[in-house]
């Protein structure tokens, strides 16, 4: 089997090369950048199957580097940021990111993450028997094409990252229930622990500005439900 590559983007050589040896002791074929263009070089050539990026960049940033790489082809991206700004994350997240690291970090949750991007890339990759039956979810005015990724509220269309859309439709399969944090980690990430409940707080913050901030309900201490008329 070919070794999945990763592409780790950072400026500081010490981070770098750690980072590269963990995930090459775990089997992955790794390259590394350390500025915003060599980054979006190497993601061109060498076509990575993920990639692990720094915010802060000389060149151009990282949000740039996650906005240009992911118009030319998507891809999972884990960022790390060395500040835990909530608008910095949104924004990352907004530019197409999936998870997000807050520096220090350990390189066991970094590998973690990486390979939970990996597998939720396959699982998302694999035909969905659900979506040929059931093409698209009515909810209230909220419409869900699952065929097409495409998600309208009263008509008008919201653009998603594909995490965004994933949670939702996650949400939207049990509407006005209350779905633990930690599940949707489990259900959504693929990941086995609840490190990263931040994460789905962020990406909830994220589908309220695009959607309407009425559409998902907070249980503060539990997780989160749809709300959609009846």
């Amino acid at each position: 089997m070919t070794a999945r590559k990763v592409l780790v983007v950072e400026d500081e050589r010490t981070i770098a090369e750690a980072v590269a040896a963990r995930l090459r002791a775990e089997g992955f074929e790794v390259e590394i950048a350390g500025d915003g263009p060599s980054a979006v070089d190497a993601a061109r050539r060498t076509l990575p199957d993920a990639i692990v990026l720094d915010v802060m960049l000389p060149g151009f940033d990282g949000l740039e580097v996650c906005r240009r790489i992911q118009a030319e082809r998507p891809v999972p991206v884990l960022m790390l940021t060395a500040r835990d700004d909530e608008t910095d994350l949104l924004v990352g997240l907004a530019v197409g990111a999936d998870d997000y690291l807050t520096k220090p970090f350990s390189m066991r949750e970094l590998s973690a993450r990486v390979h939970a991007l990996l597998r939720r890339a396959v699982r998302n990759a694999a035909p969905d028997a659900t979506a040929v039956a059931s093409p698209t979810m009515h909810l209230g005015d909220l419409e869900i094409n699952l065929a097409e990724r495409r998600v309208l509220r009263a008509g008008v269309e919201a653009k998603l990252t594909p995490t965004e859309f994933d949670l939702l439709v996650h949400l939207a399969g049990r509407p006005r229930t209350v779905l633990p944090r930690e599940r949707l980690l489990a259900d959504v990430w693929g990941w086995a622990d609840a490190s990263g409940t931040r994460t789905v707080d962020s990406h909830i913050k994220g589908l309220r500005r695009k959607l309407g901030a009425d559409l998902i309900r907070t249980v503060h201490g539990v997780g989160y439900a749809l709300e959609v008329q009846r």
